[in-house]
């Protein structure tokens, strides 16, 4: 943590609303899309995005220090969001490649186009349609590991941290969810080119992502 970062957090914990929204504002864009990427659209994560600043900026106090304070965000950002899945019991849906705007800027999640043909278009949709849905039949705790690990990029020792769960418990959900990823897609393997279904069938075969 910064020498800046350490001032504004003297001053959140002593209540300085300034402070802490110059503290949160690096952490903002992140926690939008942790919650976006599990509660599957924009006003369900903004209105959970809001919730998420209002814990901490409650709990600010109770920081010890003890991990590093963006950990200490992340793991209450997933809290809340396995929250409010738990709480709405309603189907997840996970978009991966749509642009949302707002006041303070878009935020952008897409797949990179290098201007493909139209037959590998049709593929790209199939296959993230397909991962859409093999990441729906996960269980919750997969879910979140793949999203943290894969699609968020968090080492195995952030996540260790955020969801309070040992480095190698990490690694082996990490490894078990891809492996159920994988299982599912190559069901689904009639939808898609020989090199795709070769790739899926190499990667099982390595058990590697």
């Amino acid at each position: 943590m910064s020498e800046n970062e350490k001032y504004l957090l003297g001053l959140s914990k002593k209540g300085d609303i300034e402070a802490f929204e110059m503290l949160m504002e690096k952490y903002q864009k992140k926690v939008f899309n942790i919650a976006l990427r599990l509660l599957g659209n924009y006003d369900d994560a903004s209105e959970v995005t809001q919730e998420v600043f209002i814990r901490i900026y409650k709990s600010i106090g109770s920081f010890k220090g003890e991990s590093q304070i963006s950990t200490w965000i992340y793991r209450i950002a997933t809290n809340v969001c396995l929250d409010e899945l738990r709480k709405r019991k309603r189907k997840w849906v996970m978009s991966l490649d749509e642009e949302y705007h707002k006041e303070n800027g878009d935020y952008i999640i897409q797949v990179e186009d290098d201007k493909p043909t139209p037959d590998v278009v049709m593929e790209q949709k199939t296959i993230k349609s397909a991962v859409k849905n093999a990441i729906d039949k996960l269980s919750e705790k997969y879910k979140l590991i793949i999203i943290l690990r894969d699609i968020q990029g968090f080492s195995y020792e952030e996540i260790s941290e955020i969801v309070k769960t040992p480095v190698g418990t990490v690694k082996s959900r990490i490894n078990r969810a891809r492996l159920q990823l994988k299982e599912l897609l190559l069901k689904e393997k009639e939808l898609f080119s020989d090199n795709f279904v070769k790739d899926i069938e190499r990667r099982a075969g390595d058990e590697k992502m």
